[in-house]
């Protein structure tokens, strides 16, 4: 080994243009960002959405319908899902946390109960909400409902 052989170890060096490094360079001057102008500032971010003073997409497109702020999405679970559970896990009771252990909810989720399917199982339920159908149909079955 001599000083004529010596070469950098593999992937130490990449194979790019540094730009902001003077005019011998090859990037120098303007250092890729133009002449003037706020894009050619240092901390200069453009807003997302911004189009250089066009009426940006979003304000061009029109808006349609409406969007009731006040809405309560409920996550919607049917007898057939209840029975099911009963059924795989010997359940009696089923409450947020069955429906959040066995992913049919998460944390911040609101639970309606649906009526489609069939109960054969006694269950005590537990969630926010439930159909009339549903309601009938686990009292029928001998069950409970409880609101939470």
């Amino acid at each position: 080994m001599n000083l004529s052989n010596l070469k950098p170890a593999e992937g130490s060096t990449k194979n790019r243009k540094r730009i902001g490094r003077g005019t011998g360079s090859g990037r120098g001057g303007t250092s890729t960002r133009g002449h003037k102008g706020a894009g050619s500032r240092s901390g200069y971010k453009s807003k997302v959405g911004f189009e250089g003073g066009q009426m940006p997409l979003q304000r061009r497109v029109p808006k349609v319908g409406f969007k009731n702020i006040n809405r309560v999405e409920y996550v919607s679970i049917n007898l057939d899902a209840l029975q099911s559970l009963a059924e795989k896990f010997s359940l009696t009771a089923i409450n947020f946390d069955t429906f959040r252990d066995h992913g049919l909810a998460s944390k911040n989720d609101l639970v309606k109960v649906l009526g489609r399917g069939e109960l054969k199982a006694k269950l005590e339920v537990q969630a926010h909400a439930f159909s009339a159908t549903a309601q009938k149909a686990i009292e029928s079955a001998g069950g409970a409902i409880v609101k939470l």
